[in-house]
């Protein structure tokens, strides 16, 4: 069994905590951390990121970066605005932050340049959350909205210009604000889950673009948890109790009058505690990882509905919780160290990607701002990188002479840059010729209509 790490944070000068999920030792406290909820990701496993909201009165922020091996902040960012949650996709070659404006920024990771920046809600952003696939970003905001991000079309402005908004699907359920949003597997075919202030989880589908579900809380939601199977959810409350909520039942009367909590709510997970401000769940799937406002980060057995393991992070409430693979940077050192030869496992430090800009230094008529990279094995994720950003490894590697290592190095960046340029023309193509059919289509439904009338 791989070793994991839980690791919090709290809306109070309190730090990071870092534990061991089995051992249950605190690995590491990182100081100077001050987190909104979802402002805390591990980026790729290679260091942590944190937004930062020091003051809710004022209008600045920023963001830090800790390597995994030194409690101090070692980058430190200040955006243009002051940032509520953070995502970033798999690889980490982005960060994606949500502003108090409503604004949602998209930097590269390698060279902390602002990819793009566009208005996503009228109120500030609550939740950002990848798709497992990688392809889509989800918003959820104060102005009660949850909407979908189409990364390809983030950067196809004539695209957008066809359509008229940049959003693929914008769903406005909600009553109130988003408080989380995670989604399900299946890429664009995959479920959304949100819950808000409103005391509702709603189920999206991304293939219809609809609700599928609506269930009503006797609290206040203000996170919640996917089952790995997709059967069941678990959404925590403000009364301290964590719902269990079926995702496919069926709808009857029966299943209704015999539950004491509401339609489709099959349980709870309860030990009196206060809210509940965080939830997570282990690489194991049964695990359940909750961080609540009395500073206590609580792991529950899901099939045995019992407490296997309480941390204490602070006494503030802990509303951010990352569970993940221990990182090799906090492995202990190998015995027989003496002579600074390190095993495998050794603590080492990582060097930072620089900080994040506050504006955008991308030329405005550049053609191409970002795509996807293919990769030689078909199972791995989609990575995002820039056509600058591999233009500039190439420049660096012609400056740094012309080594056998560099010229191959040299000539894999090429033939990527030409692969990924020919995918981008397969894709115009491909949209061009979807197009026209779809618009063929419809003039042959009308014509067929016209017909039927004379």
């Amino acid at each position: 069994m791989e070793d994991e790490v839980v690791i919090a944070s709290s809306s109070i000068e309190a730090g990071i905590g870092c534990w061991g999920l089995r051992s249950g030792a605190e690995h590491l406290r990182y100081r100077s951390c001050a987190s909104p909820p979802h402002g805390l990701v591990s980026v790729a496993g290679r260091f942590l990121a944190s937004s930062q909201l020091r003051d809710s009165s004022s209008s600045s922020g920023s963001v830090l970066f800790w390597s995994w091996n030194k409690p101090q902040v070692e980058v430190k960012s200040f955006p243009a605005e002051a940032i509520n949650p953070l995502a970033c996709n798999t690889d980490g070659t982005y960060i994606v932050g949500g502003g108090v404006s409503g604004h949602i920024y998209l930097w590269e990771v390698a060279t902390g340049r602002l990819l793009k920046k566009w208005h996503g809600h009228y109120r500030p952003v609550t939740c950002l959350v990848f798709s497992n696939d990688q392809s889509l970003l989800i918003s959820g905001s104060e102005d009660g909205t949850v909407r979908v991000w189409s990364l390809l079309m983030i950067f196809d402005e004539e695209g957008q210009q066809r359509v008229g908004h940049l959003y693929e699907y914008s769903f406005t359920g909600h009553a109130l604000p988003v408080t989380d949003i995670v989604t399900g597997y299946g890429g664009s075919n995959a479920i959304i889950l949100s819950s808000s202030l409103d005391r509702t989880c709603k189920i999206w589908s991304l293939a219809r673009g609809t609700l599928l579900r609506n269930i009503v809380f006797p609290s206040i939601i203000d996170a919640v948890a996917l089952d790995p199977g997709e059967h069941v959810f678990y959404a925590g409350g403000r009364d301290g109790k964590i719902y269990i909520a079926e995702l496919n039942a069926q709808t009857t009367s029966n299943n209704h009058n015999n539950n004491n909590y509401g339609l489709h709510i099959i349980g709870t997970l309860s030990d009196q505690s206060k809210a509940i401000c965080s939830l997570g769940f282990a690489l194991d799937g049964y695990q359940l990882v909750v961080g609540s406002e009395d500073g206590m980060v609580r792991v529950w057995d899901t099939k045995t509905r019992n407490i296997i393991r309480v941390f204490k992070h602070a006494k503030g409430p802990v509303n951010n919780i990352v569970v993940m693979r221990q990182p090799a940077a906090l492995y202990p050192r190998t015995a027989g160290n003496n002579n600074n030869n390190q095993g495998p496992m050794a603590r080492r430090h990582v060097a930072l990607p620089p900080p994040l800009e506050k504006y955008s230094s991308i030329d405005e008529h550049s053609e191409l701002n970002a795509f996807i990279t293919p990769r030689s094995n078909s199972y791995d994720a989609p990575t995002y990188t820039t056509l600058q950003s591999m233009n500039n490894q190439i420049n660096e590697l012609q400056q740094h002479g012309s080594s056998g290592a560099s010229e191959m190095e040299l000539e894999r960046l090429k033939l990527d840059c030409k692969r990924s340029m020919q995918m981008v023309q397969q894709w115009k193509k491909m949209y061009q010729n979807l197009n026209q059919f779809c618009v063929g289509e419809l003039l042959n439904g009308e014509a067929d209509e016209t017909n039927l009338m004379l």
